[in-house]
């Protein structure tokens, strides 16, 4: 996969699955745009990680509407264009119903449906316009297995993704005959920060027995999707969505 002369943005992309993919689309050629939001030290890390030259730091926080919108203005004033939005970025806040106040139910419920689904929708639409003017282009969206599987004691994240998977369909469908194309990489448990922050041990343990692997996936694996789905010979794979769970969750 050869991505020399494209130009490319990854949300969340200071730590874990975001880092990866960056450098993975800088080292086939690709002038990358690394968006975070707070962590400087590790975005600067970060870049200085990407092979080649002209990458450039995005800080921005996705969640706010507007901080959405100059985000891609900044990207595209910049570069030039955009031919591939990857929507990494998200949260995972533990919320049981059976435990926590209607308050911080509520809360959990809004903050991780603006991370998680309303930013995707808004870059995914800004993105866009400057697509359809420039002749195409690629989005790829990272859900999650927990969009099918269910997420107990995080429903918000279990139904922001299934949301994002619905979204992404939508747009998939909707935005081919502008030769742009969409696509969803779902992991399972991957070796993250944000893993590592949500899991006990009790909770991996059990994690690591339900695929045949008995390890997590590494960031890198998932970005090896992610490329696939933004490459110029995905296009007709336009709609699909990935699963990179270890074989710990299949779904007919």
């Amino acid at each position: 996969m050869n991505f020399k002369n494209k130009n490319v943005l990854v949300t969340g992309a200071s730590r874990g699955i975001g880092k990866a993919t960056a450098i993975a689309f800088a080292s086939r050629g690709a002038k990358v745009g690394i968006n975070f939001r707070s962590r400087v030290d590790e975005a600067e890390r970060t870049l200085a990680e990407l092979s080649g030259n002209g990458h450039q730091l995005f800080r921005r926080d996705i969640s706010v509407k507007e901080e959405a919108k100059a985000l891609i203005d900044d990207f595209v004033n910049h570069f030039g264009k955009i031919d591939v939005l990857v929507n990494n970025a998200g949260i995972a806040i533990s919320h049981n119903v059976d435990e926590i106040d209607f308050n911080d139910w509520t809360s959990a419920w809004e903050k991780t449906l603006q991370t998680n689904l309303f930013a995707v929708a808004n870059l995914s639409y800004l993105a866009t316009q400057h697509m359809i003017k420039s002749g195409g282009g690629n989005i790829v969206n990272v859900s999650s297995r927990g969009a099918f599987r269910g997420e107990p004691d995080q429903p918000a994240y279990g139904a922001s993704k299934a949301g994002l998977n619905a979204l992404s369909q939508s747009l998939a469908k909707k935005l081919a005959p502008h030769k742009i194309y969409v696509g969803v990489v779902a992991p399972g448990f991957t070796e993250t920060d944000m893993a590592t922050e949500t899991l006990t041990p009790d909770k991996k343990e059990n994690m690591l027995k339900e695929t045949p692997f008995h390890r997590m996936a590494k960031p890198e694996e998932i970005a090896h999707a992610i490329l696939f789905l933004a490459s110029d010979e995905a296009a007709y794979s336009s709609g699909t969505i990935i699963d990179v769970n270890g074989a710990s969750y299949l779904r007919s």
